[in-house]
């Protein structure tokens, strides 16, 4: 991605070493160090979980269409149509 040559780290280690000064310098680098190597760790762990979800074998379909089909069964409901209903009388106009 970027090709950092021997050069341009000795310059950006000058202009650190002038920003920063020689008391801060390392302790500076020791945060970055840390905060590079937290973020290749969250990095892998990231990898290794989308890896795993990958592998994770297919679904069986099978039980669950067989399920699907007992419920649909046991739900079917023969709605006969009720004679015995009371009809509405249509609501008054208020004049």
């Amino acid at each position: 991605m970027f090709e950092v040559g021997f050069s341009e780290l000795l310059l950006v280690g000058i202009v650190a070493l002038l920003v920063l000064g020689p008391e801060r310098l390392p302790v500076a680098a020791r945060n970055l160090g840390r905060g590079l190597g937290q973020a290749r760790r969250a990095m892998n762990a990231l990898k290794a979980q989308v890896q795993q979800e990958i592998d994770r074998p297919a679904l069986d379909a099978a039980p669950l269409q067989r399920l699907e089909q007992e419920i649909r069964q046991g739900i079917q409901l023969e709605a006969a149509p009720v004679n015995d209903a009371i009809p509405v009388a249509p609501a008054r106009e208020r004049a």
